[in-house]
């Protein structure tokens, strides 16, 4: 009889792995995904989800299953831009502020450069590649099912994570981690532990990226619809349950401009799902009348419903870095060696000059600043170090940006962050980015943990294992004054900038990229992410969260769009 049964469940479960897979699409070749400009003028689904990043191609694909969906993505697609597949091109992808670049640029009222993805695979797409779970601690404090997280994660990962190879930049990393007590060595995994690790990457072994649009892979083409460049204008409401205002459809533009309206098929289970990322959905939500009365009043929009906790809480990790020059050769190389130490900082490092390069952000306008900044006399306001020093450090920075020298950066990022700040609405107008304020170290432990964490990177940058690539008579001195008078960011430098880790952690902050919040669990949405004071309307994607998970925040947010599709699926049937 039990070999009856498991021969019938064979049967059953090589039929099921058939049927999907006789529809299963390969990335690129998806027939489901096509520009805007095809839609018609009038369309209707289950589900609509705005925003094809990384929680939005993992949602669609996982809801596909189950229902009819539509996958509304701002820009285009991620294949065949060399920019974005190739891991050397990690810088170029960046610094590419074209109108139909995948990264749109941006500066927070911090003065701080920023980017946001335009495009499908969202952040995957331009980040640095970086794959690892996060904690069980975050898992426990937000509330997730443990079991349906592990198994969300292994759905993801069985598409776009790899095992990096552990190459002599990387591996000199490591080593002088563990050199400076970042303790215990826990080889490769996926995992968040306390020590040093290699983490998982999505460039496969050809550098390679694969992005969240690989998800889709998962999509019944039957039941899923991609637009490109297709730009959310508002989500439609109407007053039509219990005085709650019920979300019915959205409103978007394609290319040349024409509008499309997509509705809600009739059902009670059927929603409208923001998946546009930390600044997205909040603005969004601002733009369709949710969000704080005076704010939406001012700009002339129509107050739907008074939310006044939309587009707070947004935080940023802060990141900081040293340059180091090397005598020999290096790897060009993402973030692979990670040390996650116990104080609240994660040590991280890249390699080659073009990716070096990337993590100064601002290119187009380095050599203009710096040539101002070394025109001030020695008594100037940005003048930190002397005049031999800052000589060494422009004739550094010069070979850097025209790529005649060997290097690697070292990095550290802070935890959570403690410190937050919000969002608000620049214009009216959803091709334009809202204005941010993330109030970097604003709490004074965040601080302290910069502090820690570039102290713990000199202990590495001054280790036995790291000296190979270091410049023979180069001090660490030299390498903070690199720093120091390169124009990395939009903020003052002071005097104490070279001689105090504090003003330096302050003056020469940076973003890695891992901003969250504006749509925080009970404050905008509640547990299940539905929008509070609202009907059929979800936010799902990392503005709901209050930190960063692990040391990159991506495949957690990969994995929340499977995790949520497959409670929503449940839920329905």
């Amino acid at each position: 009889m039990d070999s009856e049964c498991r021969k019938l469940a064979f049967i059953f479960i090589f039929g099921v792995s058939f049927f999907y897979a006789s529809f299963a699409e390969k990335a690129p070749h998806f027939s489901f995904v096509k520009p805007a400009t095809l839609a018609p003028a009038v369309s209707y689904f289950d589900y609509i989800v705005v925003g094809g990043g990384t929680a939005g191609c993992s949602l669609a694909a996982t809801l596909s299953d189950g229902a009819t969906v539509l996958l509304l993505e701002r820009g285009g697609v991620p294949y065949g831009n060399k920019n974005v597949e190739d891991i050397g091109s990690f810088g170029a992808n960046l610094a590419n502020v074209s109108p139909s670049s995948p990264s749109q640029g941006f500066v927070s009222e911090d003065g701080v450069l920023n980017a946001r993805a335009r495009v499908l695979g969202g952040g995957s797409a331009i980040n640095a590649g970086f794959y690892t779970r996060a904690p069980p601690e975050f898992v426990a404090k937000v509330g997730w099912d443990y079991g349906l997280v592990n198994q969300s994660y292994a759905w993801v990962e069985r598409k776009v994570a790899f095992e990096p190879p552990m190459l002599q930049f990387q591996t000199a990393v490591k080593d002088g981690l563990l050199q400076a007590g970042v303790q215990p060595y826990n080889g490769f995994t996926y995992d968040h532990i306390h020590g040093t690790k290699f983490g998982g990457t999505i460039f496969d072994n050809n550098g390679h990226r694969h992005t969240a649009a690989d998800l889709l892979e998962y999509a019944d083409p039957r039941r899923a619809t991609v637009y490109l460049y297709a730009v959310a204008q508002k989500i439609l409401f109407s007053r039509r349950e219990l005085g709650k205002p019920r979300a019915y459809g959205v409103i978007f533009k394609d290319s040349v401009g024409i509008v499309h309206k997509a509705f809600l098929r009739p059902g009670a289970a059927n929603e409208v799902i923001l998946s546009a990322g930390a600044l997205g959905s909040p603005q969004l939500l601002m733009l369709s009348g949710v969000g704080p009365a005076t704010e939406l009043m001012l700009h002339g929009i129509e107050v739907v419903l008074d939310q006044p906790q939309v587009g707070q809480g947004m935080a940023d990790n802060p990141m900081n870095l040293l340059f180091i020059p090397s005598p020999i050769s290096v790897e060009t190389s993402l973030i692979q060696a990670v040390g996650i130490t116990e104080f609240g900082s994660f040590i991280e490092a890249a390699s080659g000059s073009s990716n070096v390069r990337a993590f100064m952000q601002n290119l187009p306008s380095a050599a203009q600043m710096l040539t101002s900044q070394a025109s001030q006399s020695s008594d100037g306001p940005n003048v930190i170090t002397t005049q031999g020093d800052l000589d060494t450090a422009i004739e550094y920075m010069h070979s850097l940006l025209n790529g005649t020298i060997n290097s690697g950066c070292i990095l550290e990022k802070i935890a959570g962050p403690r410190s937050s700040g919000y969002l608000h609405l620049a214009t009216v107008d959803p091709n334009d980015n809202p204005a941010v304020r993330f109030n970097y170290f604003q709490d004074p432990d965040d601080l302290q943990r910069c502090v820690m964490g570039m102290e713990t990177i000199i202990k590495v940058i001054e280790s036995e294992p790291f000296s190979k690539f270091r410049v023979p008579g180069m001090t660490t001195q030299a390498l903070i004054n690199i720093v120091v008078n390169f124009p990395l960011n939009l903020r003052p430098r002071h005097f104490s900038t070279a001689l105090s880790l504090e003003q330096f952690c302050i003056d020469t902050v940076l973003s890695i990229w891992h901003y969250h919040g504006g749509c925080q669990v009970n404050k905008v949405v509640d547990k299940d992410y539905k929008v509070l004071g609202t009907v059929g309307l979800r936010v799902i994607d990392g503005s709901t969260f209050y930190d960063s998970p692990g040391t990159n925040p991506q495949a957690t947010v990969m994995m929340l769009g499977r995790y949520m599709g497959q409670r929503i699926l449940a839920q329905r049937r």
